[in-house]
């Protein structure tokens, strides 16, 4: 119980040092038709527990391991580290249980396939948000 007190403590400092460090956030963004959402079902979206939006089957996308926009949006949505949520995907890919949200090589990809695909959904730096965007949720 203790170790998942220092993990969890440790993920909300790290989410709270990186949105100091940009600013601004992460902006959870979908297809223009997408209703708002909780942090709770972004969670379950990327961690393959969910896999519809209200009644829209989801398209969910990921920024590239490593990248720092990736890094912030795991520590502020789902309160993890990269290395682990791979490595998380690696063994829900090996027993069956779904596979890892499709990765894109940039903000501009992430936006422009948000923006075509019903259902899809993303995130993004929250000063990267436009007007018309539909934002979801926002940390």
């Amino acid at each position: 119980m203790e170790k998942r007190f220092i993990r969890h403590l440790t993920g909300l400092l790290l989410g709270l040092l990186a949105t100091c460090a940009q600013g601004d956030g992460v902006a959870v963004i979908g297809h223009p038709l997408l209703p708002k959402v909780d942090a709770q079902l972004v969670r379950k979206l990327y961690t393959g527990r969910a896999l519809e939006v209200g009644s829209t089957p989801a398209v969910v996308l990921n920024a590239r391991p490593g990248t720092p926009l990736r890094e912030r949006f795991l520590a502020l949505y789902l309160n993890e580290e990269d290395e682990k949520y791979i490595a998380y995907w690696t063994v829900r890919r090996f027993i069956g249980k779904g596979t890892p949200p499709q990765e894109l090589e940039s903000p501009v990809a992430i936006i422009d396939f948000v923006q075509k695909t019903p259902g899809a959904i993303g995130y993004i730096d929250a000063a990267d948000v436009k007007p018309g965007m539909n934002v979801l949720i926002r940390r």
